[in-house]
């Protein structure tokens, strides 16, 4: 009969010790195994020029439809091509190639990309749309603009971003179509959207123009410009007076948002004096030293949180 015995086995366990390096000469680069002492890291030397990120996708999908014609069949064509062997649609470079020629001035390609995008389904958000109205617009397409604007509030009623309002007010501004602007500025209050600063500013200056200054008092009252804005400078939030910043009417209203009069500020901070502390004027002489476009608005909040910091 066949019998199985089972005998004890004695495991013998060994005791990993810990390799202690000093810390004065100690090298990032060296590995530390468990038991068998540091492995040395060697650096590359050699550099490689094969980049697979989307900045360089994006730069190359730019560079593909920069020399090509303005008919509609060779660019899509060229744009196919470029996504053949993708898996997915590649939508972060095409969305990287759009800011690129945003940032070139290249109002057709932009326009060009942005409905071959939306033609594959692709990119459908307020975003893309936005840029698309601001391609036509720029490259003086008034009727497309128009057509666009015109199914993107049908479509989103009550969700339309105050952004769109502004830039469709500016476009109708500029192109002195007033009754047009009216129109939108009415929609807006139906809608209970309140309108910004450069919106309220482009209505009353046509209000000015027409002569009706009684529409232009009501428009002022009911919506007064904010007594404080709160601007970054070297890191710090600052907290200034906004009828140092918006104090010409006559001035562009859409850059007014963004740019400061050195010239009125000074004049300004002398005549008053008595009613600004100490502080807001250093912080509006900090405001005078830099540009326009390194000063950044943000929400205001609390006053005493903005001045601790």
């Amino acid at each position: 009969m066949l019998c199985l015995r089972y005998s004890p086995v004695d495991f013998t366990t060994r005791r990993l010790e810990t390799i202690e390096l000093p810390k004065k000469n100690y090298n990032r680069n060296i590995v530390v195994c468990e038991a068998k002492g540091p492995r040395p890291r060697y650096p590359r030397v050699w550099k490689t020029k094969r980049k697979f990120g989307t900045i360089s996708k994006s730069l190359k999908l730019v560079e593909c439809i920069k020399g090509l014609s303005n008919v509609k069949e060779e660019v899509y064509g060229a744009l196919d091509s470029f996504i053949a062997w993708e898996l997915e649609f590649p939508l972060i470079t095409v969305k990287k190639a759009l800011k690129i020629l945003e940032n070139e001035k290249e109002w057709k390609r932009i326009i060009q990309v942005t409905k071959w995008m939306l033609s594959k389904g692709q990119g459908r958000t307020m975003g893309s749309y936005f840029t698309l109205l601001n391609a036509l617009a720029e490259d003086g397409r008034l009727e497309e603009a128009e057509e666009l604007w015109l199914k993107l509030f049908s479509e989103n009623l009550e969700s339309m971003p105050r952004i769109f309002f502004q830039k469709i007010i500016s476009i109708y501004y500029h192109k002195e179509m007033n009754d047009k602007m009216f129109e939108i500025f009415a929609d807006m209050e139906e809608l209970g959207i309140r309108p910004t600063v450069p919106i309220v500013t482009m209505v009353g200056n046509v209000f000015q123009k027409l002569g009706k200054l009684d529409k232009y008092q009501k428009l002022n009252k009911k919506y007064p410009p904010p007594k404080w804005e709160y601007r970054y400078i070297k890191g710090k939030r600052v907290k200034i007076r906004t009828k140092d910043l918006y104090n010409s009417n006559n001035s562009d209203v859409v850059s007014k948002s963004e740019e400061v009069d050195e010239s009125e500020l000074g004049d300004q901070t002398k005549d008053q004096a008595d009613e600004v502390d100490e502080d807001s004027v250093e912080q509006l002489k900090e405001v005078d030293e830099y540009e326009p476009g390194e000063i950044s608005t943000v929400p205001s909040e609390s006053r005493e949180s903005s001045m601790s910091t």
